[in-house]
């Protein structure tokens, strides 16, 4: 295990120096020096509490599950965007990040291109016009700088109101951070020390091919699975309490069905797993799985009674990430 490193003192401001980019990783000590990590601190300041939240912020977009997925789950990911106007001119590419150095809300490169990131806090309740104002500011924005945050106009454009509908969503996980520079392998000195810390803590992820919005990843000692699903709470707990009360809510000898949490209107079960079983073990108890829930999903009578024990089991470890 790294050890604890003293943090440096800073302006709070980053800065460009000789072309480039200073990195922080997602758990490093936050660059304002105060010791605290930077997705507990830098993201949070100056956040205001909304007057009403956006239970499902990114409902309408394609890919919502793993919208969730990337602003919850994910360490280090990416997608390319589309918009439904196409890009303007000078905007080679726009891509959604999980997070970006210093916690910078947007990036425009010096080529042009666009980086918009998912996991920093916003101003208001509504997640999807925040990041949409955010998105149009770095496409006006100069290239080689980042953007600043968004403001928390009330009257803007949402997500849903600027990208085509038609766009695949295809989320990239990457072992690493080397998608904040456009050379990383040319990084040196704090950069490339800064850059190296990040990757060390980042937690490896990996997204399932066979089914949508799960992912494995790996902890000391164990693993986990994690996937956002669509359904309806109550209609996703029961099927999962029947799943539960019938001894199949498991993944395979050793994996266990230990609750779920709520994430911007969405049900994420999470499942302990062996630390022997990877991503790629996943993949065939994880598509039975998804047979097994939409049987459970199909019925309609009434919970026996051990299932709605099963039912209270599951909602008592339940947690409510926002």
């Amino acid at each position: 295990m790294a050890k604890k490193r003293r943090p440096q003192k800073s302006t709070g401001t980053a800065q460009r120096t000789g072309g480039e980019i200073p990195v922080v990783g997602a758990r490093e000590p936050c660059p304002c020096g105060s010791g605290r990590r930077y997705k507990a601190c830098h993201g949070r300041e100056g956040a205001k509490a909304a007057a009403e939240l956006v239970r499902r912020p990114f409902e309408g977009l394609r890919g919502e599950c793993d919208w969730v997925a990337l602003r919850e789950l994910v360490p280090a990911a990416t997608v390319e965007l589309r918009l439904r106007d196409g890009l303007p001119a000078g905007v080679p590419s726009l891509t959604l990040a999980t997070v970006l150095p210093m916690a910078w809300p947007a990036l425009r490169r010096d080529d042009g291109s666009v980086l918009i990131a998912l996991q920093n806090d916003t101003p208001t309740g509504d997640l999807s016009r925040d990041l949409a104002e955010v998105l149009l500011r770095a496409l006006e924005g100069k290239p080689g700088e980042p953007v600043t945050p968004a403001s928390g106009a009330s009257d803007g454009p949402r997500l849903q109101d600027l990208l085509d509908p038609e766009a695949p969503f295809e989320p990239r996980v990457h072992p690493g951070f080397e998608f904040w520079l456009d050379d990383a392998q040319a990084a040196t000195g704090p950069v490339a020390a800064s850059l190296e810390r990040a990757n060390e803590a980042a937690v490896p992820t990996a997204r399932l091919a066979g089914v949508e919005a799960a992912y494995w990843c790996e902890v000391p000692g164990r693993n986990h699975l994690r996937w956002v699903m669509p359904h309806e709470e109550d209609t996703l707990l029961d099927a999962l309490a029947r799943l539960h009360s019938a001894g199949t809510s498991g993944l395979g000898e050793g994996t266990r069905l230990v609750g779920s949490f709520r994430a911007h209107g969405l049900t994420v079960p999470v499942w302990d797993l062996p630390s022997s079983m990877g991503a790629e073990e996943c993949e065939k108890p994880a598509a039975s799985f998804g047979e097994r829930l939409s049987e459970a999903l199909a019925q309609t009578s009434p919970l026996t009674a051990e299932e709605r024990r099963a039912r209270s089991g599951l909602t008592n470890r339940q947690v409510t990430l926002n």
